[in-house]
């Protein structure tokens, strides 16, 4: 096949997912931010800032130059840290031809409009047809070849359809969607949720307790969802609860180990400063936080997230103050939007 891929941001997942591509038959063209590290990965063909041990395929190309990544694209995949996706979209738009497919694989939110990242994207580069994937998936076990499963969503099943033929291997199985609202929202609101599961751990607390966080939170990003037009059965899917568990649950998640050195004690940025990569949960929570004030969602997790990152309650006291609402009936009036 010599047929090839642009694969924008070499972190983790952006490389984890160039290995996939290239397993499927694809030359792949991975740009990093910074030249020095794309210098680093041709000398010796391994992420080892966030892939330690895997060598990484002869068809994968590494490149600073964006016109040398996108050239002779068949479709492109943008993997930036969500702050970093409305520079970098900008930045890519006058290498995108009319009706060429981005596919979104980064999960956030705009810091700046609260907006879903393909919409951002979108805006920046207006002659794209955008899709986005989601779901759980670790990129350690994906650029090892473990059996993953996730979410193609975009605007037509056409384009869907051609990324789920183009992506699928495997030990990588892809389902597709309509619903991008819910699929990006679920993937990014997550990581919330899981940043509390984290500071649960990091409390001593027990399996209750996460459970609880994980069955009431994805309520709340239903909610949320829901009023921002998504379909409440793409939050039961692979991009919502499916991603919610994975991140909750295991140590791969950095958000997860930002949380638990939270709950023990440290400030967010010190958390962020020792788990040595972008800890989107912590941006999301802003965002999500913010956004759902202006759509007048109640989140009670979320707030409570936001005022133990940015206002500097402790977590015991946001426990409290959450084991001390108001009672309700499990399906009252604020879940309306989810029955």
């Amino acid at each position: 096949m010599n047929k090839t891929v642009a694969v924008i941001g070499s972190g983790g997942w952006g490389t984890a997912i160039s290995t996939l591509l290239a397993r499927c038959g694809f030359r792949v063209n991975l740009w990093s931010y910074l030249k020095e590290e794309s210098e680093q990965l041709t000398f010796c063909r391994e992420n080892k800032a966030f892939l330690p041990g895997i060598i990484l395929d002869e068809a994968i190309h590494f490149t600073h130059s964006m016109e040398e990544a996108t050239k002779n694209a068949d479709f492109i995949i943008m993997v930036p840290p969500s702050k970093a996706i409305r520079q970098t979209a900008e930045a890519l738009s006058p290498f995108v031809k009319k009706g060429q497919i981005i596919v979104n694989a980064s999960k956030g939110l705009d810091q700046d409009t609260y907006k879903r990242l393909s919409v951002t994207i979108k805006d920046a580069i207006p002659q794209a047809e955008v899709a986005v994937i989601s779901g759980p998936s670790h990129a350690e076990e994906v650029a090892r070849q473990m059996p993953t499963t996730n979410v193609v969503a975009a605007r037509t099943e056409e384009v869907a359809e051609y990324i789920q033929d183009a992506m699928m291997c495997d030990f990588f199985r892809i389902y597709t969607s309509l619903d991008m609202t819910g699929v990006e929202l679920g993937g990014a609101l997550k990581n919330v949720i899981a940043l509390c599961a984290g500071v649960s751990d990091g409390l001593g607390l027990g399996d209750n307790t996460k459970a609880a966080l994980m069955t009431r939170g994805m309520s709340e990003i239903a909610r949320l969802g829901v009023a921002c037009g998504a379909e409440v059965a793409t939050f039961s899917g692979l991009s919502g609860m499916g991603d919610l568990i994975v991140t909750c649950t295991s140590m791969h998640s950095r958000n997860r180990r930002a949380g638990i050195l939270i709950g023990q004690g440290k400030t967010a940025q010190e958390a962020m400063e020792e788990v040595k990569m972008v800890v989107e949960g912590v941006y999301t929570t802003k965002a999500a936080y913010h956004l759902a004030k202006r759509m007048n969602v109640e989140m009670p997790i979320t707030e409570c997230a936001y005022a133990v990152l940015f206002e500097g309650l402790a977590p015991q006291k946001a426990l409290e103050m959450l084991m001390s609402r108001d009672k309700r009936h499990e399906n009252d009036r604020a879940f309306r939007f989810i029955q």
